[in-house]
């Protein structure tokens, strides 16, 4: 990764003048035990454990997510002294016996379909992934096929363990059809834990990074800053997401913005284009397309938040103009990102150069005099 990455990492810093003091570190939730598999498995209640909840011990005891115990319970597939267990909030006592049943896991759905993907990392618990523009990362309605997930469930075929009873990966943050860039999913049930819990906590105490480069119009006021507004579905365009008054309307969201590059024929000209690397504190949807357009500089070719700029590409020189004509997409890549592998504990951290389209923007940029 690039030395100023590095160094924001290793000083819990983004931007110069950002003196916030760092948090004091948790701990990942990690589970006692690796997950059991499928089969039959008893556990007897200790003294230590005498009067836990039972999806408490279970997930002590077999390592499985609560959401997991939950629909084992609902399924009487755990029974507390041959018994089945009336709820997930059941006490236990000192003696007791508790046994579950893990099936099988159950197809993956929707079905694996081989493509080619860029893959960063892989290990048996996760797979980190650079994404190119145009994948959608999940399956929905008018993307049902062809989607990252598709591609993943082919890719990992039986290394995926089955996630909540479905052999599926795990993903736990998304990334735009038109944004490029690095995204990390769980093979494992425990893997998908930790990392649901770190990418909750969005990095204010555990261990997360994560950067985006974006091309925007116009220069910053400030060569850096923090956006904290509350963001939520736009009340008539319900594509789209929106500044909201307060967190009845919508959620929290924040954004560390620091300049990068202001391109050298941007002096006097007409349409100014600059690069700016984007610190998520919060993820929420479109949130650095949302607060880029907020401050008045919406992202290069972002037609959903930034049309009323598309009279400024005619300003621009020809081939400049030519290049940005031609993206089809916001010019936002995800470029860096780094956490603690939520089961090894080890420090990962990736950087993902721009890809051809943006990259050929910035040279073309970079040669303007």
């Amino acid at each position: 990764m690039n030395q100023k990455a590095k160094r924001r990492h290793q000083l819990g810093q983004f931007g110069p003048g950002w003196d916030e003091p760092e948090p004091v570190k948790a701990e990942i939730a990690k589970p006692s035990v690796e997950p059991v598999g499928e089969g039959q498995h008893s556990f007897g209640v200790s003294e230590e454990q005498a009067g836990w909840r039972l999806d408490k011990f279970l997930a002590h005891a077999a390592g499985l997510s609560r959401s997991r115990i939950k629909a084992l319970i609902e399924s009487a597939q755990v029974s507390i002294d041959q018994a089945p267990a009336p709820d997930s909030n059941q006490k236990l006592r000192l003696g007791q016996m508790v046994e579950i049943h893990v099936p099988a896991a159950a197809p993956a759905q929707p079905k694996g379909e081989a493509m080619s993907l860029t893959i960063v990392f892989e290990d048996e618990h996760l797979i980190i992934v650079d994404k190119p523009v145009g994948l959608v990362v999940h399956p929905s309605n008018g993307h049902e096929t062809g989607t990252l997930v598709n591609g993943l469930i082919a890719h990992c075929g039986a290394s995926l363990s089955g996630i909540g009873g479905v052999m599926r990966p795990g993903i736990v943050h998304r990334i735009d059809k038109d944004t490029s860039g690095l995204l990390v999913v769980a093979k494992t049930d425990a893997a998908h834990q930790g990392l649901s819990a770190l990418f909750a906590d969005h990095g204010r105490t555990l261990s997360l990074t994560r950067e985006y480069l974006a091309f925007v119009w116009g220069v910053p006021e400030r060569n850096h800053g923090t956006i904290e507004t509350y963001i939520g579905r736009h009340p008539y365009q319900r594509e789209k997401q929106a500044i909201v008054a307060n967190e009845s309307r919508g959620r929290l969201a924040i954004t560390h913005y620091e300049q990068e590059t202001i391109y050298p024929h941007a002096a006097g000209a007409k349409s100014v284009i600059s690069l700016v690397r984007c610190h998520l504190e919060t993820g929420r949807t479109h949130q650095i397309r949302v607060h880029m357009t907020h401050i008045g500089h919406p992202l290069v070719g972002d037609a959903t938040y930034g049309a009323g700029f598309k009279t400024k590409v005619a300003h621009l020189p020809p081939k400049i103009a030519a290049l940005v004509d031609g993206l089809h997409r916001q010019a936002l890549h995800a470029a860096v990102l780094g956490f603690e592998h939520p089961i090894t504990g080890e420090e990962l951290m990736f950087e993902s150069a721009l890809p051809a389209d943006l990259q050929q923007l910035a040279d073309a940029l970079a040669d303007q005099v």
